[in-house]
């Protein structure tokens, strides 16, 4: 059975400005869309703020707290440099590494030991060579490690790094977690999987995989033959350009 990675920079626009103004570094901070309309990136204490994704910037300025946030304009050529240096790292250090999009990679960890530790030590040299922190999760399946990354962002105990390899320990993120927060569902399909009654990830692999593949296609179906721990989407080896990376891809 396969073991992959997917590693995910922390409000990397955000991280990015970071490291090069360590006097942003625990201070509210939003990155801005071009012509700076909206807000596109966030640390943890924009966040705390109310802050949303995609609030339209120049209503926010209006209200009392803003004068508290630090802000920049999005610097695009920064992050793919940025981007570049993590992959770099990461070549270093890992078998495989494909780049997903400007701030994930997925990471073929097949055959290695101690492999928590080994992420964790992952983690460290990103943040120390490339200055930025990340999030690490680990699955039989680029799905599973995807929605481990999600967990491992979400649950500061786990220091970082969630490995969703045991069944047991899987299905009992299941059972807690919303379909839509799995890669590939979304938008239409989780409208289609709420009018079928299927709530959380857990109701979604245990539906019947014939009526999956009629309501969400072979892209449904394959969701949920990889959240079922059966591997459908190897590694798709591409080394980013000088410019960055900038393109995401889906299902």
């Amino acid at each position: 059975m396969p073991t992959f990675g997917l590693i995910d920079g922390n409000s990397f626009y955000c991280s990015a400005e970071q490291a090069f103004a360590p006097e942003l570094r625990f201070r509210p901070l939003v990155v801005l869309s071009n012509n700076d309309g909206c807000a596109i990136a966030r640390t943890p204490e924009a966040k705390a703020l109310g802050i949303k994704m995609g609030e339209p910037w120049h209503l926010f300025r209006k209200r009392p707290e803003s004068r508290a946030v630090e802000w920049r304009s999005s610097n695009y050529a920064l992050y793919g440099d940025m981007s570049r240096r993590v992959y770099d790292v990461l070549t270093e250090r890992v078998p495989q590494v494909e780049p997903y999009s400007i701030d994930e990679m997925f990471l073929d960890l097949d055959g290695i030991p101690d492999l928590e530790r080994f992420c964790r030590d992952l983690r460290r040299d990103v943040r120390q060579i490339a200055k930025i922190p990340t999030c690490v999760g680990i699955g039989p399946t680029k799905t599973i490690a995807k929605l481990a990354n999600k967990v491992a962002k979400k649950e500061t105990a786990l220091s970082g790094v969630c490995d969703l390899r045991d069944p047991e320990l899987r299905a009992r993120h299941y059972e807690r977690l919303p379909v839509d927060e799995v890669w590939g569902i979304g938008g239409q399909a989780g409208a289609k999987l709420a009018a079928a009654g299927i709530a959380t990830i857990g109701d979604f692999v245990r539906a019947d995989p014939r009526v999956m593949r009629d309501l969400l296609t072979v892209t449904g179906a394959r969701v949920q033959t990889e959240l079922r721990g059966a591997s459908c989407l190897p590694l798709s080896l591409m080394a980013p350009t000088r410019k960055g990376i900038a393109v995401s891809r889906s299902f």
